[in-house]
């Protein structure tokens, strides 16, 4: 009870923020009072901290990486040529802002998509006069694809790195398996998302209106660099995996390679357009806070009695065949993300497959579903994720706020069937993938 008491408390303090209390303190509280009480040991730090580090120092190097392209302009002028693609008409640029946040949520991970694109495309919907059950439509569109296309890469997602590394999956063999799942994913959410916001897309707009994607251009060396950094980067991913990098290790240096050619470091900044050190302070650093703290309190609790409830719902699933095992962990790790946010159910689902007693093929075809669960699931509900709880906040400071009550409605009727349609391509997939 005092652990659960614990995580119970520190998950209230990280959701609310009270008096803009960083989510990074508010689970190094938890964690002190859990070191404190006994709950979790000091010998538990240094685990944690094994299973985290990579996976926390990846997303900070992707989020650096992101903001310093935004600064550039980079995603304003897609987000603009996506637009004029569209020609005018609402249901044509619908799923071409879709498709969009997919791709930003595959290269730069679901909170990137989650901070960047949602800020660019509500700018543009204002600018186009867009009615405000459209714009609704539109912004919730760009919330949902955040986390639902953030399964093909390790780098798509923290809770992606965290599984890659604590089962010790090749970059190459995730992407095997879970690009193609990926696309279902896709599919899957603008499926649902075209049906349910079918009637608000009626929409026309004034393709004029939009400035040319080139004036949004802010930095050209930094612009004309991006494509071939990026290309760069998903090849050495695939090249170092192999021989035991870490991801952390290569995202940084990618980052470091920008930061150079954003700050002009060869001429002494002669020509750099934007500030580095505002950029690297906007990033977010409370994560590497969070990710310890929050995993301390959560391992406490899977000691004093989740994990081997949630081993044993595990091998009564595996029991049960393939399919149910597939399905099932799926659905079960996405409603413990959706009440207790992704990154502590990863590391749950994490150490339940770890000691569950099951086949070798189940176990792989487990931890895939783990990360399905915790990538798709936690958009049930407003806390399931960080990037939803990101993208919530990035709404409310542009004036545009949903309620949880709003947000409830939609992700509880969207996400199961995106979600079962997800893990039925992934228990079919996985073993042709072999």
């Amino acid at each position: 009870m005092l652990a659960f008491a614990i995580f119970v408390v520190t998950l209230v303090l990280v959701v609310w923020q009270p008096r803009g209390l960083g989510i990074g303190w508010s689970a190094l509280g938890g964690a002190a009072v859990a070191l404190a009480t006994g709950v979790v040991g000091w010998g538990d730090v240094g685990t944690v901290w094994s299973v985290v580090w990579d996976a926390t120092f990846t997303f900070v190097a992707l989020i650096i990486i992101s903001l310093i392209l935004d600064e550039a302009g980079f995603f304003a002028w897609a987000a603009l040529h996506v637009a004029r693609w569209g020609g005018g008409d609402g249901r044509k640029l619908f799923p071409l802002i879709v498709l969009l946040g997919a791709a930003i949520a595959a290269v730069f991970a679901n909170d990137g998509a989650a901070l960047l694109l949602t800020p660019i495309v509500l700018a543009i919907l204002l600018r186009l006069h867009f009615p405000p059950a459209g714009a609704l439509a539109f912004t919730v569109a760009c919330g949902f694809i955040a986390d639902t296309a953030s399964l093909p890469l390790v780098v798509s997602n923290l809770v992606n790195i965290v599984t890659a590394n604590f089962f010790d999956v090749s970059f190459g063999r995730y992407a095997a398996v879970m690009v193609p799942v990926n696309l279902v994913s896709v599919v899957a959410t603008l499926l649902v998302l075209c049906l349910w916001f079918r009637n608000d897309i009626r929409v026309s707009y004034a393709v004029g209106e939009l400035e040319a994607p080139r004036l949004a251009i802010r930095d050209h060396a930094v612009f004309r660099a991006a494509l071939p950094l990026l290309a760069l980067l998903l090849l050495a991913y695939f090249a170092t995996g192999p021989l035991g990098v870490p991801i952390s290790l290569v995202t940084g240096a990618a980052a470091l390679l920008l930061m150079a050619i954003a700050g002009r470091w060869a001429t002494g900044g002669r020509g750099a357009t934007m500030a580095l050190p505002a950029i690297l302070r906007g990033a977010p650093w409370q994560i590497v806070l969070f990710s310890l703290g929050m995993y301390l309190v959560v391992y406490g609790l899977g000691n004093a009695w989740l994990t081997a409830a949630a081993t044993g719902v595990l091998e009564w699933l595996a029991a049960q065949g393939t399919f149910v095992a597939g399905v099932g962990t799926g659905f079960a790790v996405a409603a413990l993300a959706s009440v207790m946010n992704n990154m502590p159910a990863t590391l749950v689902g994490a150490l339940a497959i770890d000691g569950a007693d099951v086949p070798a093929a189940t176990r792989e075809l487990m931890l895939y579903a783990n990360v399905v669960g915790n990538d798709l699931g936690p958009k049930l509900t407003p806390i399931g994720s960080l990037a939803t709880l990101l993208w919530l906040h990035v709404l409310a400071g542009k004036g545009q706020r949903i309620t949880w009550g709003q947000y409830m409605k939609v992700g509880l009727v969207l996400t199961p069937p995106v979600l079962l349609a997800t893990l039925v391509a992934l228990w079919l997939w996985l073993p042709l993938s072999r």
